[in-house]
């Protein structure tokens, strides 16, 4: 299930806020700082790879050194903000609703020394601070189904300038068919799930010319993202104690580990490449 969280912003006005990771249906707000604390360490918050973002930006055709404007939307930790910040000479808007993640990526991009090309906005990305037409590239890995893939694309058209590139990571069935254990578990967690022709029909319904797919490979989930991330389960529930609560996120990570697992031939992220038209 997805963790949903009220919260309100300065103006008082409130938002909701969408945490993609299975735990338990009656979720607090401990339950939201343990999943921050779990994840706040890892280089990537999803799967993915430096590779695989570098790929993205030579099939997308992105002029390396234009003067750009690019926003990443659900950065995370900046695992693909810093990959950009070193290919491209472009401003990038690093946008995220949890803080501590920008945190993070701030720290990180002072180290390798490219704070100045990164600038931090915490929010949520139904709720956008940019204005229209003011973008030349939205990048978004492994964020989009917070909001949702259609919801997603459609919102964020008009930020693009005419001619600009959306590159997005989305979950996606690599299968025509597939066990009912899998379907099963995806209909509940994401009902958008569905085959790759079908999200580029989505883009083209929403004003974009799809350019450019491929599908992530199984090193960027199994090395890249939950190897890391299992090897951090000890320390963590040492951090919390050994709570009831901890245990169970742990619980509900490994499980969607196995699930992975078992039936990693029917379903991967698709990197999508789409032009503004």
């Amino acid at each position: 299930m997805h963790l949903e969280i009220l919260v309100e912003d300065q103006s008082g006005k409130k938002m909701l806020d969408i945490w993609p990771k299975t735990i338990s249906g009656d979720s607090t707000m401990e339950d939201y700082r343990l999943l921050i604390d779990l994840h706040k360490r890892s280089k990537r918050l999803g799967p993915g790879g430096d590779a695989e973002t570098e790929e993205a930006v030579r099939l997308a055709r992105i002029d390396r050194g234009a003067a750009l404007k690019v926003a990443d939307i659900g950065c995370g930790t900046g695992a693909s903000t810093l990959v950009l910040a070193r290919l491209l000479n472009a401003r990038i808007t690093a946008v995220d609703f949890i803080g501590d993640f920008l945190e993070v990526l701030e720290d990180r991009a002072e180290r390798e020394g490219l704070s100045g090309r990164i600038t931090t906005v915490t929010c949520s990305m139904d709720q956008l601070p940019f204005e229209d037409e003011s973008l030349d590239v939205i990048w978004s890995e492994g964020a989009i189904y917070s909001m949702g893939f259609e919801n997603g694309v459609s919102q964020w058209n008009r930020f693009l300038k005419k001619g600009g590139l959306l590159v997005v990571s989305e979950i996606t069935w690599t299968t025509s068919s597939r066990p009912l254990e899998i379907q099963t578990h995806w209909d509940n967690e994401y009902p958008e799930i569905d085959l790759a022709s079908s999200k580029t029909a989505v883009l083209e319904k929403h004003g974009y010319s799809p350019t450019g797919y491929f599908v992530l490979p199984e090193h960027c989930w199994l090395d890249n993202y939950y190897g890391p991330l299992q090897e951090g389960f000890d320390e963590f529930l040492r951090r919390n104690g050994n709570s009831d609560e901890a245990r169970d996120l742990v619980a509900a990570e490994q499980r969607e580990i196995d699930l992975y697992r078992a039936f990693k031939d029917c379903y991967s992220y698709g990197v999508y490449i789409a032009r503004k038209v």
